[in-house]
């Protein structure tokens, strides 16, 4: 039987009007209960559509109205071809549900208990009201604790009792279809497990409800809690005493100790292991060399919804940590970027034929390598698909770039939408990076911070205009200039701050300039919140 769904009889979702709605399948194939739709598309060919040659939008012209896209595939983990639906979603300015930081949320149990922080009060209350069933103690049956297992649907449960429950989760991690797991202890319940799901994992008896909910999906007006406020100049400067390339070496470290505290702000220096004593502080500032997949970006999210000023902040980690994200935001909002083009995993065997009609030598990236790690050169058909081949273990999309040689690359410091420092970043001796990590010892190649006047206008231009695309933190933009052509390589997160280096020109006002920013921003948090 058809499912009441289709481009007829979709109400007009609040939000999407002025806006064309992508429904993203694994397969077209997987919609086939539901009427057809001119809006359901398969992750191939949304994949396909956003990494085609199509002229870009211009950096001048007027924004369009946001796609709406729905992402129903599977694949969510992290690099896989779900993740990356959102992911390139979010890169065209487009709002994906599930959203990346909803994603990578669920890919992590520390953060789902992060934001489900409450819940458990919930639960008991549930019980209380008999919503949910008096557990039995799992120790007088045969071993096993009882469990009750639930499919929510845009917030919805199918039983109206647990309305509230389905709500404060889809309030917590917004996501279109949810299979949660409550595990009974004793005379209360737990939550076990929150996982998303996809369409074709869909049971048949589910998909009237699923339809259903999707439709009134606009109706709904979620709200996140806001986050606490704390009112305590203190700042947390996260470091690694153990990593071999930190962001900052030690007498930077003292630095910004120095200067923070002339400023009235005590900075103290913590660990991964200070994780549970973010809460003491009015703000985090990470040099730490950040991942998503890591401590720094949990962290990061644990101290804003503690309500701290965080610099790298867990947007900007995510925003700048996949140069995958980076290759479309660039080259969505007219920036000059490396030419380039998407791959992925299902594209591996025609890459041979395609790979003869490439000029060489190119440039392939993971999506989240640093200090020049995960890029590889390219010189041919050969070397084209066995790199390929070895990558896709790792991801489920590569990026294929042109190969842009320079003697040196632009390093341009911004901080709060203003020019930081400006260096040149030469590259290891005989060789094409600025490290080389083909022997023993990583190399690298030599510097030089120089006076913002002898920047050309145009690099600088170029590196504020990428910085605004991705917030008002910390950044360092890679550029590379070929006569008159200015092109961003990257946008970096966690800058290097080095004394020595990026401060010769500026000394130790450099380190002063980043501490008013975290005073000026802790300070306008303990304005008082009016209404």
């Amino acid at each position: 039987m058809m499912r009441a769904f289709g481009t007829a009889s979709v109400p007009a979702l609040r939000g999407f009007a002025m806006s064309r709605l992508r429904i993203v399948v694994d397969r077209v194939s997987d919609w086939r209960a539901f009427y057809p739709s001119d809006d359901v598309i398969s992750a191939h060919d949304f994949l396909s559509e956003l990494s085609s040659d199509a002229p870009a939008q211009r950096a001048d012209d007027a924004p369009q109205p946001a796609t709406h896209v729905i992402n129903l595939c599977g694949g969510l983990d992290y690099l896989g071809i779900g993740y990356y639906v959102s992911l390139l979603a979010q890169a065209r300015g487009q709002k994906a549900l599930p959203s990346v930081e909803t994603l990578n949320q669920l890919s992590r149990k520390s953060l789902i208990d992060m934001e489900l922080g409450g819940i458990r009060v919930l639960l008991e209350e549930l019980t209380r009201k008999g919503a949910l069933p008096v557990p039995q103690d799992a120790t007088h049956g045969a071993g096993k604790p009882p469990r009750l297992d639930l499919l929510l649907t845009f917030g919805e449960s199918e039983d109206p009792a647990l309305a509230r429950l389905a709500r404060k989760l889809f309030e917590r991690l917004p996501c279109p279809l949810l299979e949660v797991r409550l595990e009974g202890r004793s005379d209360h319940w737990v939550l076990k497990r929150v996982r998303p799901q996809s369409l074709s994992h869909l049971a048949a008896a589910d998909e009237d409800r699923f339809a259903q909910a999707l439709n009134r999906h606009s109706r709904k007006v979620w709200r996140t809690p806001k986050a606490r406020r704390h009112y305590r100049f203190d700042l947390a400067m996260l470091v690694d005493p153990d990593e071999a390339l930190p962001p900052s070496n030690r007498t930077a470290l003292k630095h910004f100790i120095r200067e923070g505290r002339r400023l009235g702000i005590d900075v103290s220096l913590i660990t991964r292991r200070d994780e549970g004593r973010l809460a003491e502080f009015d703000g985090l500032f990470i040099r730490e060399t950040t991942s998503l997949d890591h401590h720094t970006y949990r962290m990061a999210k644990r101290a804003e919804h503690e309500g701290l000023v965080v610099i790298d902040d867990s947007q900007s980690i995510l925003r700048c940590t996949n140069k995958v994200f980076l290759h479309e935001l660039l080259k969505a909002r007219g920036l000059s970027a490396p030419q380039g083009r998407l791959i992925h995993r299902g594209e591996l065997r025609q890459l041979a034929e395609r790979g003869q009609h490439m000029r060489y030598p190119l440039v392939m990236k993971v999506p989240d390598g640093a200090f020049s790690r995960g890029i590889v050169k390219i010189d041919g058909p050969e070397t084209l698909v066995r790199e390929a081949e070895r990558l896709f273990h790792d991801s489920a999309l590569l990026l294929l770039q042109e190969w842009l040689p320079t003697e040196f690359d632009w390093r341009i410091g911004v901080l709060d939408g203003k020019l930081l420092f400006a260096s040149r970043y030469y590259m290891a001796r005989g060789h094409w990076q600025i490290y080389d990590h083909s022997g023993a010892r990583t190399r690298s190649g030599g510097f030089a911070t120089v006076d913002p006047s002898e920047v050309p206008a145009a690099v600088i231009k170029a590196a504020l205009k990428a910085t605004r695309l991705i917030g008002d933190g910390l950044y360092g933009v890679d550029l590379k200039q070929l006569e008159d052509r200015v092109v961003v390589i990257e946008v970096n997160d966690n800058p290097n701050l080095d004394a020595g280096v990026e401060d010769v020109v500026l000394g130790r006002e450099l380190y002063r300039r980043v501490m008013q920013v975290f005073l000026a921003r802790m300070q306008a948090r303990r304005q008082p919140v009016l209404g």
